[in-house]
Order: C-alpha cells, then sequence, then structure tokens
C-alpha cells in the first residue's frame, strides 16, 4: 500500500494566523485538491495529520471542525480525489499531549491504524513540527513552501533529507 501523509493548513488549504475557524474561512491552495486527485488514482492512500489548537482553545468546537473536514473532503471528491483519513491533535501547545505534532502520536497512530511501518512515507507539511514528526517515525519529510513553509525554510534548521518543493502540486509531480 502506498500511504501519503499531508498537513492540513498551508497544504491543502490557505492558512491563517487566526486559526481557520468555520467552513467559509476553508479555501483550497490552487492546484492541491488535484494533486490529492492525482495521488488517488496513482493508488495512495491519502491521510492528513493536522495540530487543531482552535479546539483547545475555545476558537470552535467538534461540531465545526468537521464542518471544515466535510467541506474539504466534498472539494476533493469534487476533484476526484479521495482523503481516507483526518487524523487532529485538539489540543494546546501547554497540554504534554504525545498526540501534538511535532510529537509523533499522530504519526503512530495512523501506522497502527494501517498496520503499516512509516519508513520512508511522504508526510508533507509546511512547518518544521511537521518535518519533525516525520523523522521521529522515520518518515520522508516534505516541505512546501506555500502556507508558513517559506518562512521554516528561511528559519534554518530543517530535518536532514527534507524534500523542499514550491506546494503540494509541485510535490506530487515528483511522487506519481
Amino acid at each position: 500500500m502506498k500511504l501519503i501523509i499531508l498537513d492540513r493548513d498551508g497544504v491543502i488549504n490557505f492558512d491563517s494566523d487566526q486559526f481557520i475557524k468555520s467552513p467559509e474561512e476553508w479555501k483550497p491552495i490552487p492546484g492541491s485538491l488535484e494533486a490529492i486527485a492525482r495521488l488517488c488514482q496513482s493508488d495512495y492512500r491519502v491521510v492528513v495529520a493536522t495540530n487543531q489548537s482552535g479546539i483547545g482553545r475555545g476558537l470552535f468546537d467538534m461540531h465545526t471542525l468537521n464542518a471544515i473536514h466535510d467541506k474539504m473532503h466534498k472539494a476533493v471528491a469534487l476533484a476526484g480525489g479521495r482523503i481516507d483519513a483526518i487524523f487532529y491533535c485538539p489540543h494546546t501547545a501547554d497540554i504534554d499531549c504525545h498526540c501534538r505534532k511535532p510529537k509523533p502520536g499522530m504519526l503512530e497512530d495512523i501506522a497502527a491504524r494501517y498496520n503499516v511501518n512509516l519508513k520512508g512515507v511522504p508526510v508533507v507539511g509546511d512547518s518544521l513540527r511537521d518535518l519533525e514528526s516525520a523523522v521521529k517515525v522515520g518518515a520522508q519529510p516534505i516541505l512546501v513552501l506555500s502556507g508558513k513553509g517559506s518562512k521554516t525554510r528561511s528559519a534554518g534548521g530543517l530535518p536532514e533529507n527534507t524534500l523542499i518543493y514550491p506546494d503540494l502540486a509541485a510535490a506530487v509531480v515528483t511522487l506519481v
């Protein structure tokens, strides 16, 4: 089974420093939905792993998060793709949970759910914490420069062997 793990905000959709708090605020990055469709057509299972501390901060509730994800699922389907599962961490950074990236908990849960070893599995993100969680499970870190990716690259300290692409669409061209 071919698996790819994507961060959500800044990879699939535009990010916001004020958080994506409603379905109306969720807007796909041009080319991202088509990139997911290409992955699906190449027999990839597409899984999203996303920190959603807006829940822990009280900015939105589970019903709203589900509505945002429902909008994302429908948009991806209209483009001809599918997201197999969405894993998320609702906790704020001050809670010492194992699921919040850069910790590997979400990725370990994905490995357990799909009964796979994540060695070499592409993990696409726009922040250092996405890349760090990938390295902790032996996955292939991929930085996209959309979202916070350009700032992440400029800050330095990227894990060794991090691949860098302008956006998800460009990364997918090399994978399929």
